[in-house]
């Protein structure tokens, strides 16, 4: 992917994660700014916890331990960012809204290089 592609790709996260904040109640995000550093973050750890574990841990390897590892990861995330508060339950109902609107908003198709692979 391009440059312009992933700083499309994290703009519309932060965009999604303001969404969340006002969403959700104990997901506070300080402004656009703190979002597009937190979708940074997010991503970061994502990257780590995938290199490490493997991607059945991942949000796109679906099932309860995928939605615990993404309210982990946003809620480790908060202690990055001085404009962002979470709480446990905060983490646990971003991780579920944010896996809803990824349902309908896709930020990351899971399959890009399976797709690459096959040709």
């Amino acid at each position: 992917m391009q440059f312009l592609g992933h700083v499309v790709r994290f703009i519309v996260s932060a965009l999604v994660l303001m969404l969340v904040g006002w969403i959700v109640p104990q997901f506070n995000v300080g402004g656009f700014g703190s979002a597009l550093l937190l979708a940074l973050i997010i991503a970061g750890l994502g990257w780590i916890v995938e290199s490490v574990f493997g991607t059945r841990v991942t949000p796109f390897g679906r099932g309860i331990v995928g939605f615990l590892v993404s309210a982990l990861v946003i809620y480790v995330a908060q202690f990055f960012i001085a404009d962002v508060r979470v709480t446990v339950l905060g983490a646990l109902l971003a991780a579920l809204v944010i896996g809803i609107i990824d349902l309908f908003i896709p930020i990351a198709w899971p399959f890009d290089e399976t797709k690459s692979e096959q040709k």
